[in-house]
């Protein structure tokens, strides 16, 4: 069985990892002209987004993520007003990428191949690149091409992203950058801050070699922030050389005053400690908050997993744990069925309620910071997890 996978982060990478396993004829096919790199910053270590590297790579969670054993959150003056125990693990999306990436067979991982179409006569489907690429033919071709998916708006155009409402401001400050009073705030835990129509998170990460010691990582934090549809947005999301962009602007591309306006309501209305954190940050940067809903993951020989389905908000920590999800079902449907229509048919009823109910529960909980204003320190439904609080 040859496959073709569309897209070479985390998501494509578990899915060629876990169909090479199989003994599949697997490579990836990735846009970018270079290794990814620093993408999302911090992840929540759910135990789907874990699970290859432990279980088929043998890595030691301690190697590469940070383990956090409180809740805790902190008032106007940052004083503690909830501080519960509660046991997560946070890595990096870099720290990640580069595990997955040295397990899988450099010579099958192609950069600068964009997806530009496909041919499916039935029997196979044949993948075309831009720029010339020869085109390749496979049995099954996996979609794992992101939020901003090429291949879901051909397979299902009426499929669009909807906006929240609000934007993601991300940042990453080396723990020793900071004063101690600010460290100490943030140690062993994730640590929230809710205000009116908001709320900002920090926790650790390992730092950007990998590093996972206590001097050598990194604060992480997420601040959720509205703004208006139209013309707030599409000011915000104009970048330092006036080129709008849809999703995300990445480190060093937001504007001067939006990140001079970033700062001073950090100053005016954080604590403290969330405060300076904020205004420590280099290159703060930022993604725009969709929601995505689809009626189908399979089309006969192609699937879409991932974000290139289903788009949640981030406020579960799932995202990649929901790729990665995508990908451990697939693999078994294959195992299972070699016929590649009759295990997409089986696998995908599954993935779609998993994807559906992942959707809806990360839009209730945004709903209570962003708009209702009823988010209450200590709730269980605001643990984080795939298949619901804590799961």
């Amino acid at each position: 069985m040859k496959t073709a996978v569309i897209g070479g982060s985390l998501g494509g990478l578990t899915a060629a990892l876990l169909l090479s396993d199989l003994g599949v004829d697997v490579h990836v096919y990735e846009r970018s002209p270079v290794e990814l790199a620093q993408r999302g910053a911090g992840i929540g270590f759910l135990p789907d987004s874990q699970r290859y590297l432990v279980e088929r790579g043998g890595v030691a969670l301690d190697d590469i993520s940070i383990g956090t054993a409180h809740i805790r959150y902190l008032d106007r003056r940052g004083n503690v007003i909830y501080d519960g125990a509660q046991k997560y693990r946070f890595s990096s999306w870099n720290t990640v990428y580069r595990q997955l990436l040295a397990r899988f067979d450099a010579r099958r991982y192609h950069l600068g191949c964009e997806l530009t179409g496909w041919r499916d006569d039935g029997q196979a489907v044949e993948a075309q690149f831009a720029g010339g690429k020869p085109s390749q033919r496979a049995d099954l071709m996996i979609c794992a091409d992101g939020v901003g998916s090429a291949s879901r708006a051909r397979l299902l155009p009426e499929a669009k992203p909807v906006y929240s409402g609000y934007v993601a401001w991300r940042g990453m400050v080396p723990e020793m950058a900071v004063d101690a009073k600010v460290r100490a705030a943030f140690d062993d835990a994730i640590t929230y801050y809710v205000l009116a129509n908001s709320h900002i998170l920090v926790y650790p990460i390992p730092g950007v070699d990998g590093s996972v010691k206590p001097g050598e990582r990194l604060l992480n934090f997420v601040w959720y922030r509205n703004y208006l549809a139209g013309g707030d947005l599409d000011d915000l999301m104009t970048d330092q050389s006036g080129q709008h962009r849809e999703i995300s602007l990445p480190p060093g591309a937001v504007s001067d005053r939006h990140m001079a306006e970033l700062r001073a309501s950090a100053i005016a209305r954080l604590p403290a400690v969330f405060a300076d954190l904020v205004c420590s940050t280099a290159q703060p940067f930022l993604q725009v908050i969709y929601d995505l809903d689809i009626p189908r993951m399979a089309f006969g020989r192609i699937c879409l997993v991932g974000d290139a389905a289903f788009v949640g908000r981030p406020h579960a920590a799932a995202g990649t744990a929901k790729a990665a999800a995508d990908s451990w079902a697939l693999a078994d449907a294959l195992a299972r069925n070699r016929d590649v229509p009759t295990a997409l048919a089986q696998w995908e009823p599954g993935q779609i309620a998993l994807g559906k109910q992942l959707l809806e529960r990360t839009r209730a909980i945004g709903r209570r910071s962003q708009v209702d204003g009823n988010w209450v320190p200590g709730d269980p439904y605001l643990i984080l997890g795939l298949r619901g609080p804590g799961n």
